[in-house]
């Protein structure tokens, strides 16, 4: 059986994700932990559900965390993301990050980490959106810059940050690695240029209601457009990632893996 930690564990994502570990039986809860202050700290996990008591109480020390666990995974924010990182790579631990709006100096950290230890890294834990990432990227091969403008669509719920979303920003690495191109040299945002020049991909994104997460990626040539598509309904398909990813990084060596190494997909 397969020990996982969770941080931020009263979160969203962190309740889904020890509901999906507690009714799994390959897995286990190893430890919850939370920032400093949270006023679930020193309580029970079950108290999070409303149902009987686990065992495992939150704490807010993430070494003690890592330590006792195969795999930790993260849904949190960058700057936490980054700490966790450091102490993965001490104390030799198995990490699965699904957080959104990492920068370049984030990722510079978690590649540094990756050095000791193994990590999966997602802007999207989703299989069906992973699997979407790889048959852009061959659209995009086929599908040349001076006949086929790439446009990218986003929605989500209110609350959302990060624009455009980090998955939304990966269809556009997708679309430049099937062009064969440099991401940054052709990264348009909507509205900045009335129009674009060729190559440069679009991107539009909107914020409103509950949606969990809309995407589209769009080639337009003269006289046709084909549109691919993923709509997200529900978050616990991102839990079901993160524990595929976390079932799967558990034996691998130290480096930074991506959903495509977890899904086998070339």
């Amino acid at each position: 059986m397969v020990k996982i930690g969770i941080v931020g564990c009263t979160g969203r994502m962190g309740k889904m994700l020890i509901s999906e570990i507690l009714s799994d039986e390959r897995l286990i809860l190893s430890g919850a932990i939370e920032q400093t202050g949270n006023d679930f700290i020193g309580r029970d996990v079950g108290e999070i559900f409303g149902c009987k008591r686990s065992g495992i109480v939150i704490g807010n020390d993430a070494e003690v965390l890592f330590t006792s666990s195969d795999v930790v995974v993260d849904f949190t924010s960058p700057k936490t993301t980054i700490t966790y990182a450091t102490i993965a790579a001490d104390m030799n631990t198995s990490y699965v990050v699904g957080t959104t709006g990492l920068t370049m100096n984030h990722e510079t950290v978690l590649h540094q980490a990756s050095s000791k230890v193994a990590i999966v890294r997602a802007s999207n834990m989703s299989i069906g959106i992973n699997l979407m990432f790889s048959l852009v990227e061959q659209m995009a091969r086929l599908l040349d810059s001076k006949n086929y403008d790439a446009e990218i669509f986003e929605m989500h719920h209110r609350y959302k940050i990060d624009s455009p979303s980090g998955t939304a920003l990966e269809f556009g690495k997708a679309i430049s690695r099937g062009r064969n191109v440099k991401f940054d040299d052709v990264l348009e945002k909507n509205g900045s240029k009335l129009m674009r020049k060729v190559g440069d991909i679009g991107f539009a994104s909107l914020r409103g209601g509950d949606v969990v997460g809309d995407h589209t990626v769009v080639f337009a040539s003269d006289g046709e457009r084909i549109e691919i598509s993923h709509k997200a309904s529900s978050r616990q398909i991102f839990t079901k990632g993160a524990i595929r990813a976390s079932l799967w990084v558990v034996d691998k060596p130290p480096g930074l893996y991506s959903m495509n190494d977890v899904l086998g997909i070339a």
